[in-house]
């Protein structure tokens, strides 16, 4: 007897039941396992008064994965910092957070739910079940910057302020050092080739290298093979001799007081070169090239009476010798003809060198086999203590370094050499009126002499002696208690600085132009908000000026516009296409000094606020994007100029990039003549 189609044989109906009786019991099998974390998330999400601190709820992933989530604290606005003037003394630059779930209560202080891919989630289940999926690397570093600084600020805030007058860090009690180091080959190579001087360098102090350059190797060059012009693989011999600072911003690469890179093979001339230069915030100064002829030895070219580059034999240069005539008349005339004495150049392959760095009046002089070579003399933005590294590497074999005539004493981060805590420095407090222009200063917790040379240069400035103008500097904290502590007394003495609760790093500084824009939103009332780093010398007066060119209700983003950069790929501030996917990015003004309206603020605090605020590590090109943003909405005028200047100085300058404390008085001193003219000493 045939079974119809629709009829079913008894044995696959068997199969099919079973199979999905199978199901139901894998399913009640993994209910019973997963339901003590049900029964945990339902009660976070019930508890309307979970303690929890900013650090531990303040990063979410959104659905698509892009940073549009913010990394700041979404409480009242005092948790994230809190006004200097709300305190009569001013002794609390930042609400610890046991004040601040004491004055939330009463009102909304629970931390408003994060959207996940999964669903309702918050900050709490966040921390309790550690889950790190699906955020960016951004991200995941700010969470840990937020718990580390809220921790380190627990600590600070526990300091007394006798213990704090008594630190070592701020009464500039010298460390005892020793006048001489040495080190073997063998010493600093298990060092990662780094050599500590632990009270830096003084003038007189000489630093002497034994080694040997490797032969020369070959190496790929991508440049010439995509050229397609001869053989892409170039023999290269060459070491770096550096003096570097220590790290003032995690995150940050230490500055390169002198780089020096004598090249025996593998430079672009195809000729023997010693090259010098330096490295201040991250940002590489012009180099100087010696490549075997004699530097100028007009006087303001000399380096306490030597030339900054000896001439040695070059097989392509034509002896210019005069002619037999004019000879003959030298010598009939009596004048005396000194003989030109030229040395091969001073670094041959496979033999041994002595390489002795000397630390003068005016700069570094370089002598190798006892001749003097190159003078290379000191840059801005560094003083001879700051060399407290030194660090040999490349293709060169170390014998031994000696460092001599060192100084026996260094105060650490030498604070009461440049604090002057007088009250003529003091910031007034917030005025209740609005004002024209609020200026945010990006700085780190050890700049104490950038932060001094600000408050008593431009900060005296007339419209903010009138309140017309308020400044205040933004730092994060230090991994150094005693530099946190140091830094709570400044604040609270001149009454100008708002401590935001997040250990620093470099990464991170778009985290401090949120916190500008809402200060400046929230704490004063302010035409326009204007944001520059520590290093900026800013003429008030001028940007005012320039500020009122354009009507007050327009909305604004002025400075030193960028149009169509491209995010570089590759080298050392590459952009992966995970963290910037446009080929190019949006017009944005540099960091060093920008000014936007309050509108743009507003909007910037409020997008933050809202959790839709897309972040990037560059916080000019964030602002950038947000202004683009905004622009989509309510029209923008972009104001370009280029005396907001990203490097260095100009004339007429409107403000001036990397500028060292020293620069910043110079630069005052000619203001006060009526003049705006540069200090580009060196």
């Amino acid at each position: 007897m045939k079974r119809t189609k629709s009829e079913l044989p008894g044995g696959r109906r068997f199969k099919v039941s079973h199979f999905l009786l199978g199901i139901a019991a894998l399913y009640l099998i993994f209910i019973s396992f997963k339901f003590p974390q049900f029964l945990e998330i339902a009660s976070v999400l019930g508890d309307d008064d979970t303690d929890m601190s900013l650090g531990e709820a303040t990063v979410g992933a959104s659905e698509d994965g892009d940073l549009s989530k913010p990394l700041l604290g979404t409480v009242d606005k005092d948790t994230f910092h809190r006004r200097l003037e709300d305190n009569e003394n001013q002794n609390a630059p930042l609400m610890s957070r046991k004040e601040s779930l004491k004055e939330g209560k009463g009102e909304s202080s629970s931390i408003k739910p994060l959207q996940h891919h999964y669903g309702r989630i918050t900050g709490e289940i966040m921390r309790r079940r550690n889950r790190t999926m699906n955020l960016s690397v951004l991200e995941i570093m700010a969470n840990d910057s937020w718990a580390l600084g809220l921790e380190a600020w627990e600590v600070v805030d526990k300091i007394d302020e006798k213990d704090i007058s008594q630190s070592s860090v701020l009464e500039g009690k010298p460390d005892s050092c020793p006048s001489w180091v040495s080190v073997s080959g063998e010493e600093l190579a298990r060092g990662e080739s780094i050599m500590f001087l632990p009270c830096g360098l003084a003038a007189g102090s000489s630093i002497t290298v034994v080694g040997t350059p490797h032969y020369a190797h070959k190496e790929y060059v991508p440049q010439l093979a995509r050229l397609q012009r001869g053989d892409p693989m170039v023999l290269v011999s060459q070491f770096i001799f550096e003096l570097q600072g220590l790290k003032s911003v995690v995150g940050e690469d230490p500055p390169r007081i002198l780089h020096l890179n004598p090249r025996l093979r593998g430079d672009w001339s195809h000729r023997p070169v010693i090259e010098h230069n330096t490295c201040y915030r991250m940002q590489w100064g012009a180099a100087q090239r010696c490549d075997g002829l004699l530097a100028s030895n007009d006087d303001d070219m000399l380096v306490d009476g030597h030339v900054r580059c000896e001439k040695w034999i070059r097989d392509d240069t034509v002896d210019s010798k005069e002619s037999k005539t004019n000879s003959w008349f030298q010598r009939f005339i009596g004048r005396p003809q000194k003989p030109e004495v030229t040395w091969p150049f001073p670094f041959v392959e496979g033999r041994l060198f002595i390489l002795t760095v000397r630390a003068g009046v005016d700069g570094f002089h370089i002598n190798v086999g006892g001749r003097h070579v190159t003078s290379f003399p000191y840059r801005t933005g560094f003083t001879l203590e700051d060399a407290t590294g030194l660090v040999i590497k490349g293709y060169v074999d170390v014998h031994s370094v000696y460092a001599t005539s060192l100084p026996t004493s260094h105060p650490s981060f030498s604070p009461q050499r440049v604090l002057e805590m007088s009250p003529k420095w003091k910031a007034h407090p917030l005025p209740k009126s609005p004002i024209r222009l609020f200026i945010g200063v990006l700085s780190a917790t050890n700049h104490f002499a950038e932060r001094m040379a600000v408050r008593k240069t431009w900060m005296q400035s007339p419209p903010i002696k009138s309140s017309n103008v308020v400044v205040r500097f933004f730092v994060a904290l230090n991994p150094r208690k005693e530099v946190n502590a140091v830094l709570k007394k400044e604040a609270a003495y001149f009454g100008d600085i708002v401590i935001l609760p997040f250990m620093d790093r470099y990464e991170l500084v778009v985290l401090k132009t949120i916190a500008i824009c809402e200060y400046g939103v929230q704490n004063v009332t302010a035409a326009r908000i204007m944001k520059c780093d520590d290093d900026t010398f800013v003429r008030v007066d001028t940007v005012l000026k320039e500020i009122e060119g354009v009507p007050p209700k327009r909305s604004l983003y002025m400075g030193n516009l960028n149009l169509l950069h491209r995010p570089l790929r590759s080298g050392k501030w590459a952009v992966t296409y995970e963290e910037w996917p446009e080929e190019v990015y949006p017009p944005y003004a540099n960091g060093p000094g920008y000014v936007i309206s309050n509108d743009i603020a507003k909007f910037v605090v409020s997008q933050h606020g809202n959790r839709r605020l897309r972040l990037f590590k560059m916080e000019d090109v964030s602002m950038g994007m947000w202004v683009e943003q905004f622009n989509s909405s309510m029209p923008v005028q972009y104001s370009h100029n280029w005396k907001f200047c990203q490097y260095g100085c100009m004339e007429d300058y409107y403000t001036a990039h990397y500028q060292s404390p020293r620069q910043m008085i110079c630069l005052w001193d000619n203001l006060a003549r009526g003049r705006a003219h540069c200090c580009n000493f060196r």
